[in-house]
């Protein structure tokens, strides 16, 4: 059963649904050393014929916290608005290409505040890096089995970039099991018993939905002269399923 969605059909050039993503604003690197300015403004996410688009633009910008950055982008979150445990997770996207982008869907659990990251949990449904246009990841992060050490796998195309058109990154998400789809194909499965010795799942509570295309950064590397800009990440839709 569908229970939440976003197929952003508003008028041209209008901001994300408000009642449904608010931007997470800054530019402190992110924890991944990433180069972004992230923005609330209709340059870097808006609403256009029927897409979200989150666009990375090389400019100077400095925010209100008085960080400068050479590029801003946008990043999205229902944290507060909408939160779900279990179900069925999906996104409609074409990432952009390039050297230095790294363009995700992914979700967070709701206790962040509370707990940490990754003691909350983090499942990462698409993450994509610009040095490998026709691979995607799907990965989860928790307490002893984060960053580098988390737990996922890649899914690769048999010929060409997922730049070139929009494909469909999804989980399906239940008690001790989270299975990870490329246009409803079942590439990887995780479980408990993929964790590291002494380590817990913590994917037993609500999470939120988190959508951002990232510059630079320690996975992705810094664009290079072969980088053009901007980039936009298409979303066609968002949405989001029960299961019975």
């Amino acid at each position: 059963m569908l229970t939440w969605s976003d197929e952003f059909d508003g008028a041209g050039g209008s901001a994300p649904d408000p009642g449904k993503w608010s931007a997470e604003t800054g530019g402190g690197g992110w924890g991944n050393r990433e180069l972004e300015y992230y923005t609330a403004r209709r340059a870097n996410s808006r609403v256009e014929k029927g897409n979200l688009v989150i666009e990375a633009v090389q400019e100077k910008f400095t925010g209100p916290d008085g960080v400068t950055r050479e590029y801003t982008s946008a990043r999205l979150k229902t944290e507060k608005l909408f939160t779900q445990k279990y179900g069925e997770f999906e996104s409609r996207i074409r990432i952009p290409k390039g050297q230095g982008m790294w363009p995700a869907f992914w979700m967070l659990g709701d206790n962040f505040p509370a707990v940490g990251w990754p003691a909350c949990g983090e499942i990462d449904i698409m993450e994509n890096i610009g040095v490998e246009p026709g691979k995607i990841h799907g990965t989860i992060h928790g307490p002893g089995y984060s960053g580098d050490d988390s737990v996922g796998a890649p899914y690769a195309l048999p010929s060409g970039s997922f730049a070139d058109d929009f494909h469909v990154f999804g989980v399906e998400w239940e008690p001790k099991e989270i299975r990870f789809y490329v246009d409803g194909y079942l590439y990887e499965t995780r479980t408990p018993a993929d964790l590291p010795a002494g380590t817990r799942w913590v994917f037993d509570h609500p999470f939120y939905l988190i959508l951002n295309l990232a510059v630079g950064g320690k996975w992705p590397g810094n664009p290079d002269a072969s980088t053009k800009f901007p980039q936009e990440m298409l979303v066609d839709y968002v949405r989001v399923y029960s299961r019975k």
